[in-house]
């Protein structure tokens, strides 16, 4: 075993129970041979500012997940400019009493649909409103996508939809959530809303469709994926959005490259376990 010294990492969120962070990241641990431990805690936003005070020495980063990547900015001493740009950082890396802020989920995006074969995008429209949904925006920054569609449950993130897309140079189009099916005949789909929430859009996928990704990872495959899949479209699910976000904070917080193979290994494990 190494002999670096002990570390501790956790994810914060509520709910988090569920959470497949813990696996990832011990896997990391595990095949880096680092003496780590990663936990999972259940915390709101009321609760993270105490929680963030009470961490000692030992601690080397957390990973933020609903409602935390938003409430978490104002409690940070350095913050890099995406996560600035989205208004959400989901990871906290805590070096010499600092504490840094990073936006992993856009460059996860990028990279997870880059292994499904999509760099640059014609026509892309994004279900949902909220951090994950401005991570998408700025993903389809990258890809070319500079006059995406939004579609809302929940009008009032109208306003800070387009100030992200604002920042990223883009002109966003905001659709109501009662004319989503409208998003299916895109190239590119990204739903960020929870699982079920697409259910009744699933007998709106064009005959032909192009690429949906899904940000759920369990239950999966959504009743959304398995109808764009009979369909022949491509999906790319949650789970890799959730690797690749996970190998990069392992990057930031033990300055190591992350085993991807060792933490996929362990989460297809870890899921199918679940779907028992």
């Amino acid at each position: 075993m190494s002999q670096a010294p002990a570390g501790r990492a956790a994810v914060l969120g509520k709910p988090i129970a569920h959470s497949l962070s813990p696996v990832l990241h011990q896997a990391a641990y595990d095949a880096l041979e680092l003496d780590w431990s990663y936990e999972a805690v259940e915390c709101d936003e009321d609760e993270l500012e105490p929680f963030l005070g009470s961490l000692g020495p030992s601690w080397r980063g957390l990973s933020l997940t609903m409602p935390l990547k938003q409430a978490v900015l104002h409690l940070l001493d350095d913050v890099e400019q995406l996560a600035r740009d989205v208004e959400a950082a989901n990871t906290v890396v805590l070096e010499r009493g600092r504490r840094r802020g990073f936006n992993t989920d856009v460059p996860a995006f990028v990279a997870a649909l880059a292994e499904a074969g999509v760099e640059r995008v014609g026509f892309a429209s994004v279900l949902g409103g909220g951090a994950t949904a401005r991570s998408a925006l700025a993903a389809l920054a990258r890809l070319g996508v500079m006059e995406p569609v939004v579609y809302l449950r929940r009008l009032e993130l109208e306003g800070r939809m387009k100030q992200t897309a604002e920042r990223l140079g883009q002109r966003l189009s905001v659709l109501p959530w009662e004319i989503a099916e409208e998003a299916m005949v895109a190239d590119l789909v990204i739903s960020t809303v929870p699982a079920g929430a697409t259910d009744q859009l699933a007998l709106r996928v064009p005959k032909a469709p192009g690429v949906l990704f899904d940000v759920v990872y369990s239950p999966w495959p959504t009743v959304l994926a398995r109808h764009w899949s009979d369909l022949g479209g491509r999906v790319v699910g949650g789970f890799e959005l959730l690797l690749h976000q996970a190998a990069l904070q392992v990057d930031l917080m033990t300055g190591r490259s992350a085993p991807l193979a060792a933490m996929r290994e362990a989460g297809e494990a870890a899921l199918a376990t679940r779907r028992r």
